[in-house]
Order: C-alpha cells, then sequence, then structure tokens
C-alpha cells in the first residue's frame, strides 16, 4: 500500500513540481509585476525604508490583529528555516551553482507575487468569530470572486490542512532531533537506543512548547515571533559573513560559478549537472520552497497586521522574500561555495552539507551553532504553520475547530521526531505544490484590484 501511495505521489509531484509548473509560477510572476510597473524595483528603495522602520515602532495592535511588523515576523518564520539551510544546499548538489541564479530570478519575481498575495489578503480580509482578522487566499476566492470560485477556496484550505502537518510541523521536529544528534554525538557517541530516548523527549518538549505560543492566540504568536525571528536572522548572517570573509579570495570565482553555470551547467560541474532546465528547475523550486512566493501561505499572516492599507503591508511582502532568498539563501550559498568543502553535484544534499561547510571553516564547534540555527528557524515555521493550519481548518470548519486542530498539530511534533519521514515529507511537498493552483488562480483573477490599488497608493505621492 505505501508503495502504490510513493508511487502515485511521485508523478502527481512531477507534474506539480515539472518544468511547466516553474514556468507558469515565473510568468505570473512577470505579469504581475508588468501589470504593477514592477514595483519590486521601483519602490523598493521605499519598501526597505518603510518595513526596516517599523522594527522600532513598538505600538500596541488592535484585539485580533498583529502590528504590521509582527505580521511579517511571523511570515518570516514560516519561510526562514530548512529551505534556507537545507534547501539551498540541495539545489545546489543537483542543479549545480547555477541553481543560485534561477533562484535569485524566482526571488525578484517573487517579490511582486507575494506582494500581491499580501495586497489582496488585506484587502478581502474578514473578522471572525472571535473577532480576529483572518484572510489569505481562501477569503480572497470567498470575499473577491463570488461563489462560482468557492470550490477554489474549498480546495486550498484542504490542501493547506494536510500541507501543515508534514512540511510545518513534523519535517520541522525531525530536522531539529537530527541537528542535534550530530552535534552531541560530535561530542561524545552514544549509544543508538540513547539517542531514541533523547529524540522522544525533544519531540515532546517540542509538543509542549508548540501549545502553549498557538494556544494563547494570535496576538502571542506576534510577540513570539518578533523577538525570534530577527534575532536568529541576524546571528546566522554574522556567522555565515565570517565564512565568507575568511574566504573572501574565492568569492570572484564563486560568483563567476554561479552565471556561467546558470546556462553552462556541464561546464562548472564536470557533467554530474549537464541540463540547463535541471538547474533552473532546482534553482527556482527551491526559492519557491523558501519564500513561499505562489503558495499563498504568507499572506494569511500578513491578513492579522492592523493595518488599514493594503499596498502598505504588500511592501512588507517585497522586504520578506528579499530578506529570505536574496539574503539568507545567498548567504547559504557562498557558504556552501567559498568554504572549499566538496559539493558531490549530481547527489542528494541537505543540512549536512551546510554544517560541514560552516564546521570547515570554524571548527567542531560551529555544529552546536548549526544545531541551535535550525532549533531556532525550524522551531519558528512550525508555530507559523500551526496559524495557517488553524485558518485552513478554521475557514472548512468553523472557528470551534482551532483549538481541537492546535492540540492535535502540538502532537505531532512526537512521531515527527521519531520516524523516518520520507514518504511523509514527500506528501506534504505534493499538497504545497497543489496549494499553488488555487492561489495564482485567485492572484490572476483579482490582478486587476492589485493593479488598481498601487497606482492610487503611489499617484501623487513621492514614494521613491
Amino acid at each position: 500500500m505505501l508503495k502504490w501511495i510513493a508511487a502515485f505521489n511521485a508523478a502527481v509531484n512531477r507534474s506539480v513540481w515539472g518544468v511547466p509548473a516553474m514556468l507558469c509560477i515565473a510568468g505570473v510572476g512577470l505579469y504581475l509585476s508588468v501589470g504593477t510597473g514592477f514595483v519590486q524595483l521601483r519602490r523598493f528603495g521605499y519598501a526597505i525604508r518603510h518595513t526596516l522602520g517599523q522594527f522600532f515602532d513598538r505600538q500596541e495592535p488592535a484585539d485580533g490583529a498583529m502590528t504590521p511588523f509582527q505580521a511579517v515576523c511571523t511570515a518570516l518564520a514560516g519561510t526562514v528555516g530548512t529551505g534556507n539551510i537545507a534547501g539551498v544546499a540541495g539545489a545546489i548538489a543537483l542543479g549545480g551553482p547555477g541553481a543560485v541564479f534561477w533562484m535569485w530570478v524566482s526571488a525578484v519575481l517573487g517579490m511582486c507575487t507575494k506582494f500581491s498575495e499580501v495586497v489582496l489578503a488585506v484587502r478581502y480580509r474578514e473578522r471572525n468569530a472571535e473577532g480576529d482578522w483572518v484572510g489569505g487566499p481562501m477569503y480572497c476566492i470567498k470575499n473577491g470572486l463570488g461563489q462560482k470560485w468557492h470550490f477554489l477556496a474549498v480546495l486550498f484550505s484542504l490542501f493547506g490542512t494536510i500541507a501543515v502537518f508534514g512540511t510545518g510541523n513534523a519535517t520541522q521536529v525531525n530536522t531539529i532531533v537530527t541537528a542535534l544528534d550530530a552535534a552531541i554525538v560530535s561530542y561524545h557517541p552514544l549509544e543508538q537506543d540513547v539517542l531514541g530516548q533523547f529524540d522522544l523527549l525533544t519531540g515532546a518538549v517540542m509538543a509542549v512548547c508548540t501549545a502553549l505560543v498557538l494556544l494563547g492566540g494570535v496576538r502571542r504568536i506576534g510577540q513570539f515571533t518578533e523577538k525570534l525571528v530577527p534575532l536568529m536572522a541576524l546571528l546566522y548572517i554574522i556567522l555565515a559573513l565570517g565564512v565568507v570573509l575568511f574566504r573572501i579570495d574565492r568569492v570572484p570565482a564563486v560568483f563567476a560559478a554561479i552565471f556561467r553555470g546558470a546556462f553552462q551547467p556541464r561546464a562548472v560541474t564536470g557533467g554530474a549537472v549537464g541540463s540547463l532546465f535541471v538547474s533552473m528547475r532546482r534553482g527556482v523550486s527551491r526559492g519557491i520552497f523558501s519564500n513561499e512566493a505562489g503558495l499563498g501561505t504568507g499572506s494569511i499572516a500578513h491578513a492579522a497586521a492592523d493595518t488599514s492599507e493594503p499596498v502598505r503591508q504588500g511592501l512588507f511582502g517585497i522586504f520578506e522574500v528579499f530578506a529570505d532568498t536574496i539574503v539568507l539563501c545567498t548567504l547559504t550559498a557562498l557558504v556552501i561555495l567559498c568554504s572549499g568543502t566538496a559539493v558531490h553535484y549530481g547527489k542528494a544534499a541537505g543540512a549536512g552539507l551546510t554544517i560541514s561547510c560552516f564546521t570547515a571553516s570554524y571548527g567542531k564547534w560551529a555544529s552546536l551553532f548549526t544545531a541551535a540555527a535550525l532549533i531556532c528557524f525550524a522551531f519558528s515555521t512550525i508555530i507559523s504553520w500551526g496559524l495557517y493550519g488553524a485558518r485552513c481548518v478554521e475557514f472548512l470548519f468553523g472557528t470551534k475547530a482551532i483549538r481541537p486542530f492546535m492540540v492535535l498539530y502540538s502532537l505531532v511534533a512526537i512521531p515527527g521526531a521519531t520516524v523516518d519521514l520520507g514518504l511523509l515529507w514527500d506528501v506534504s511537498d505534493t499538497f504545497n505544490g497543489l496549494m499553488v493552483i488555487p492561489n495564482l488562480t485567485a492572484v490572476g483573477l483579482l490582478s486587476g484590484t492589485v493593479f488598481r490599488l498601487t497606482k492610487e497608493y503611489f499617484s501623487g505621492r513621492d514614494r521613491l
């Protein structure tokens, strides 16, 4: 039975994340960019000034809402995670250094896609029975497209509910225990049964911590993420920059390999990666996996922002993709390519490759830092995806279903820490891809609203 499920899922996954799908996602991003006058580039300076300025704004949000900065931190918590560490390593190993270039391309287009998703989420959000702001693709479809498109809202919510248990929780906890085990064993080898007991305890602790944050409501989630996300991102940037500075002499050659490998991967990887489309697919898919532009999940967090300006909040979407992919993913790529650690092109790689690159530059203690970073990254992802899942469940079954869902979601951390998640990860990846279909359909159909609101917001104002 499991073999049949795996085979069927693999077939669906190839279609969902195939080259046509990648081109479709990129095409929508290009269409939105043209329609908004490339707002992500023309208004980039204003977006960065506006979003970073909110870091020092400690205003109290209205009941049932987050501050705009808390909303973007919650969305970033869902994107800044294992994709930045393991996903980039996998993209480079399977697509060559050129995959980084295509990751950048997807990020530039993804900035406008995420901007549009956030604008629509704030424009079409509504209050739930508890007085909280709720929004996202399902509410854009419900309130923006009408009853005849309601089935798309149901599909998005259904796909999202299934995906969060794997992508948002179990695989994140599994990444945490893997990193902890590696750090512990590097200092003091332990028996496998002892490690198994430690993993089980870790899963139980993660379940309790997840429940404590999620059951506190949207304001507690916002307060948690606005403290954790900036801190963990800053620490990671400092350590990654350290590796790059240690190997500064290799940086020019690395960038040359990235640009050359984007169009001639065989020349850089020695033939292990010989197809331009392989490099493109790996870069684009990993970029989307990391920043979630096109999935629509991040807009669920942004919809809870205490703001009356959809476009103003949309600027946070531009910042979100820039910080996640252009900054953090690029730094991870430079760490891997500058460290001198051998990359086995054409073979699967993950967090282990990134960890080995840090330890090659700093020594064995770096495994402890990487483990700590992964814990922060993964736990923040768990919290954000818990909110996404709660909103999907609420849309399907009503407000009363939220707390039971959060309890069940928290408990998934225990098996997630102790079992092989290969199939679960693959299935979750497929449902992530399926979420793209109703989301981008809605964004495309409502693109006129995005164009109009953007034009109105910037009309007659100096926003440069």
